[in-house]
């Protein structure tokens, strides 16, 4: 496996470092979106330290380095790190198109790990939004990534993250579709759409992501009779404070747009 030259991560800090008993101990907050279980492998472990303290490429290769096992900290360092710090979007697409086949390689090994379907369709999802979700739902990837959200959901409904996901897709094929299309063909609407954010939210009350992506969906669903909400929402989650790497990604990115 050829080492990855993938950029740094730009905020390094101490807080992100959890050394030792620190990473159990602060493991229900860390994963507090994704419910990833805390891995008995201790190399499993030590990839999950890197990728919470930024070293992205060095988690996916640790990840991959445990086996099977380390699929799912291995696919999220490189899903986060294709989303937020990977300029060349054709290098982008690809991460995420490897990403979604070692999740496919993972289900068919442990059918039971919800994360192995949530992370599949986050990489899809945004593997659409780089070609077009047009394009991406006239692919089929469209019921291929709500197929994956609601398979996690039913292995863990209290998933926060796949809520938010699912949400997202749902604001999506309405916005490009519109409501009766999105609705006949896709089985997509605004209400349920705004039901699996508020349940993000009520899960995972200081998610960073959960406030940005629900807020996209307002603007795309409502317009500007809900952008004072949206802005509340941007607003919470650039003033969240981030325990780790990947929240501080989320933060800096409520920030940005909020400047715009």
């Amino acid at each position: 496996m050829a080492k990855p030259t993938w950029k740094k991560f730009p905020h390094a800090d101490k807080a992100f470092v959890f050394a030792g008993p620190a990473l159990k101990k602060n493991w229900e907050r860390l994963h507090r979106g994704d419910r990833e279980p805390f891995p008995a492998d201790a190399e499993v472990q030590e990839a999950w330290r890197l990728y919470h303290q930024g070293e992205f490429a060095k988690a996916y290769e640790a990840g991959l380095a445990a086996g099977i096992d380390g699929y799912n900290v291995a696919n999220k360092a490189t899903m986060i790190y294709a989303n937020y710090l990977e300029t060349d979007e054709k290098r982008k697409l690809t991460l995420f198109q490897e990403v979604s086949d070692r999740c496919e390689e993972l289900q068919e090994a442990q059918p039971k790990n919800a994360n192995a379907y949530y992370i599949q369709a986050y990489a899809l999802g945004r593997y659409s939004q780089g070609i077009s979700v047009l394009k991406a739902l006239a692919q089929g990837l469209g019921g291929k990534i709500q197929t994956a959200l609601e398979t996690a959901l039913k292995l863990d409904p209290k998933h926060a993250d796949a809520h938010s996901a699912l949400g997202a897709y749902h604001a999506e094929v309405v916005d490009k579709v519109g409501a009766m299309i999105g609705k006949l063909t896709y089985g997509a609407s605004k209400d349920v759409a705004v039901k699996h954010f508020e349940s993000a939210l009520k899960l995972a009350p200081d998610s960073a992501i959960a406030c940005i992506e629900y807020a996209n969906a307002l603007v795309m669903l409502f317009g500007n009779s809900k952008m004072d909400q949206a802005v509340k929402l941007y607003e919470k989650a650039a003033a969240a404070t981030p325990v780790d790497a990947m929240e501080r990604l989320d933060v800096e990115l409520a920030k940005s747009e909020l400047e715009e």
